[in-house]
């Protein structure tokens, strides 16, 4: 069965990969498969999760390759285009993507943000950061939301939200747990399906 290729970009340990590599198995994700992960992190944890599932890995780092942002994305794209990628899936990579770069593949890159867009998002809202605002702020709820990216920072068309609930004593780490658990892990891979489908569904339309 025709698969959507994808790619999943990780900076550190890799549990949002791990919610994809775990919906993969048990048939959650069934339109598209992972077939490459990328990290800009020398060592990060998420490529053991990789290598333990039988997916091929890849390291591009700008500071270990001497790259600037142009030169580290275009060794990415070639990378991508090298495992004919479809899909690019944003879990947890701390590297804004250029518009340059963005263009290539529209509507084809998806992140997880961990919080309900457009509340605490955008440049320099990332990991606990967003948590501590949420809470600083007194919202009583919080979440996490899947988006196509664009060339605004957490600006893309959203794709799927999930709410938690902020509960009294909630730390930024408890907080950020929690919203993982109850919101990331479940609709990173609901969304990862449903945009896989969308495009193979286009692929059969461009070949009809």
């Amino acid at each position: 069965m025709l698969k959507t290729r994808i790619a999943v970009l990780v900076s550190g340990g890799g549990t949002n990969l791990q919610a994809l590599i775990d919906a993969q198995k048990s048939g959650i994700i069934s339109s598209g498969e992972i077939v490459l992960v990328v990290s800009n992190v020398t060592g990060a944890y998420a490529l053991t999760r990789a290598e333990n599932a039988g997916i091929e890995t890849a390291v591009i780092s700008k500071k270990a390759m001497g790259l600037d942002q142009a030169g580290f994305e275009e060794r990415l794209l070639e990378t991508l285009q090298n495992h004919s990628i479809d899909l690019i899936v944003l879990a947890g990579f701390m590297s804004i993507l250029s518009e340059r770069f963005v263009r290539q593949y529209p509507e084809q890159i998806i992140n997880v943000h961990p919080s309900l867009i457009p509340s605490f998002c955008g440049k320099g809202f990332y990991g606990l950061r967003v948590h501590e605002a949420a809470l600083s702020y007194g919202v009583k709820v919080t979440g996490a939301t899947v988006h196509y990216v664009n060339e605004v920072p957490d600006g893309g068309r959203i794709i799927a939200q999930r709410a938690v609930y902020i509960e009294d004593g909630d730390t930024p780490e408890t907080l950020q747990k929690r919203v993982m658990e109850q919101a990331e892990w479940v609709i990173l891979p609901e969304a990862a399906e449903m945009v896989s489908r969308k495009l193979l569904e286009e692929k059969g339309e461009e070949r009809a």
